[in-house]
């Protein structure tokens, strides 16, 4: 029943991380296009701020039922007097989720700080600068989830 919930968890933090990031780049960052530089770099400002939050949570708890099924699993095996190797999509799970993390903290703790700076001096040029920056790591992070998706649906 704990695995099960811990999957359950892991799976939904996931649907928020990658689900949020298709939403900001297929269909918030066009319709926001349309919009003049101080209202679009506004909204996109205030949109990630609040995205950003739950993904510090999402990520939170994807490491905590990741690293606890991991280890459920792996106790379990020597608990029986079998090994534990990691299974190989656990591995690039594991590994990509990793690299997601980190550009996540790039973007948030650099690339969104240059945004905050842009729109409190009102620099819409840097702002829109800053932007295009994030939608570019956001691009990579959410290819990497794709490639991890699909990767756990291949290989199970």
């Amino acid at each position: 029943m704990i695995y099960a919930t811990l999957k359950l968890l892991h799976v939904l933090a996931i649907v928020v991380w990658i689900g949020g990031m298709v939403f900001s780049h297929f269909f918030l960052r066009p319709a926001a296009m349309q919009l003049e530089a101080p209202v679009r770099v506004r909204l996109m400002h205030d949109t990630l701020q609040r995205f950003f939050a739950a993904v510090l949570v999402a990520i939170g708890v994807v490491l905590v039922s990741g690293l606890w099924m991991i280890g459920r699993v792996a106790k379990e095996s020597v608990q029986a007097g079998l090994g534990f190797a990691m299974p190989l999509n656990w591995t690039i799970m594991a590994a990509l989720g990793i690299i997601m993390m980190l550009i996540f903290g790039h973007i948030r703790f650099a690339l969104f700080k240059r945004l905050s700076t842009a729109v409190a001096a009102s620099d819409w040029p840097a702002g829109g600068a800053a932007l295009a920056s994030i939608r570019m790591a956001v691009g990579i992070n959410l290819a990497l989830g794709v490639v991890i998706i699909a990767v756990t649906f291949w290989m199970a």
